[in-house]
């Protein structure tokens, strides 16, 4: 079963959060993105491919989910020990697991710097952007599920991670993890 979940937006930090947990632990872990991949490849599509059928078709959304949630639930040697998605947290409050459910806050500006640094592009247009990538998802999330990432409920820690750095962020979430442990 799951040992900790890990949420944020886009740019808030949480892929780098995960791989650094798991080379301090030695877990393993499953990054939400990855389960996209993977069906999509599963489906023999691009994922631009993929990215349309999700739009146009909500219960494909609705499969990712629930495989997501499979995988939280999962007790065998190799069930992953870190959920990373922005519903991660959501999902292990709504199956009742007594597990760390961590939301990395991080304001919009250092989100874009963040972005900018990893893909390149302006300030102006990532922030554009991730407003209208916002914009849908929250849309998409409400019509699925009656919620948002980002609401406080389903968190048991949120971490302004907005002005710490990624070593900073890891020793926030191993005080949480050792003090579970």
């Amino acid at each position: 079963m799951a040992l900790i979940t890990i949420s944020g937006h886009p740019g808030s930090g949480t892929s780098t959060l995960v791989q650094l947990l798991s080379e301090a632990k030695g877990w393993s872990s499953l990054n939400g993105g990855d389960l996209f991949r993977q069906e999509a490849k599963n489906r023999n599509l691009s994922l631009a491919e993929f990215g349309q059928l999700c739009k146009n078709n909500l219960d494909v959304d609705r499969e990712l989910d629930k495989l997501l949630q499979n995988e939280m639930l999962r007790e065998d040697n190799n069930a992953p020990s870190i959920i990373e998605s922005r519903l991660a947290g959501w999902w292990a409050h709504k199956l009742g697991l007594d597990i760390p459910r961590v939301w990395l806050e991080v304001n919009e500006m250092e989100r874009a710097k963040r972005v900018k640094a990893r893909e390149g592009g302006s300030i102006e247009q990532i922030i554009e952007e991730s407003n209208q990538r916002a914009k849908v998802d929250a849309q998409r999330f409400l019509e699925l599920y009656d919620l948002l990432p980002e609401q406080n409920e389903p968190y048991s820690h949120i971490i302004d991670a907005s002005s710490l750095n990624p070593q900073e962020v890891l020793a926030r979430v191993l005080e949480i993890v050792e003090g579970e442990e």
